[in-house]
């Protein structure tokens, strides 16, 4: 029983969308497949910032705490293990700060083309959605003026006998296409402008977090890389010898 109401709304649907495109024409068919690419680009884009964890930033005061404690192989081994860019760009600095022939103008220009090229990764496809949002209601606006232009057609070819449904069914025809260009460009702009605002929180945060490695720690000396390495030379040669 419920199979079978479920198959007649399911008829019910697409028999509305089938007169929906009667109705508005190829403007409506347009709009809906501009509707579905931009879902889609939505859906690619949520995945991506999952995928990447850019909700999770622990690793940031974790990777700063072994710098200031001079864990420079601690912090980078916590970098790396996040696939986070954020982490990828703090360990293009740890790694430049280490080696001294590199000054930190150097490194913060290494970090700045590292990271912009995240950014722009990140940026991709909302081009795509900046323009489906600007011309979804503009295609509608085309829509009504086909419309109207079709309306006033009519009636002209009426004559004397003008039947006044005739104009208000073609107006109403045509008005279809301005609330269907509306009702695709008004989610597709909202979920633009969280997108964006997301991209921008990130490329705060990775500014910061890249700042404070060098407010916050000092590089490396000569002294304190030979003090870290020394107990792990020990280990190793006790382990070697079967100790």
């Amino acid at each position: 029983m419920s199979d079978s109401i479920q198959t007649a709304e399911s008829a019910a649907f697409l028999q509305r969308l089938g007169a929906l495109f009667d109705l508005g024409g190829p403007v409506v068919m347009l709009l809906m497949a501009m509707s579905v690419l931009a879902l889609a680009i939505v859906l690619l884009k949520l995945w991506q910032f999952f995928y990447l964890q850019l909700h999770r930033s622990s690793f940031v005061e974790n990777a700063l705490q072994h710098l200031g404690a001079g864990r420079y192989d601690d912090a980078l081994v916590s970098l790396r293990s996040t696939r986070n860019p954020i982490g990828r760009v703090m360990a293009v600095v740890v790694e430049g700060r280490r080696d001294p022939a590199h000054d930190d103008a150097l490194v913060r220009e290494e970090a700045t083309r590292v990271g912009a090229r995240y950014l722009e990764a990140l940026r991709g496809q909302l081009r795509g959605l900046e323009v489906i949002g600007a011309l979804s209601p503009l295609l509608g606006l085309l829509g009504t003026v086909l419309g109207m232009i079709e309306a006033f057609r009519q009636l002209e070819s009426a004559g004397s006998q003008v039947d006044p449904a005739v104009l208000s069914g073609g107006i109403w025809e045509a008005l279809l296409t301005t609330a269907v260009g509306l009702a695709v460009a008004i989610p597709v702009v909202a979920a633009l402008n969280w997108l964006e605002r997301r991209v921008d929180r990130f490329r705060h945060q990775m500014e910061d977090a890249v700042t404070r490695i060098f407010t916050q720690t000092r590089p490396p000396q000569p002294e304190q890389e030979a003090a870290v390495a020394r107990p792990a030379a020990v280990r190793a040669t006790r382990a070697a010898d079967g100790h």
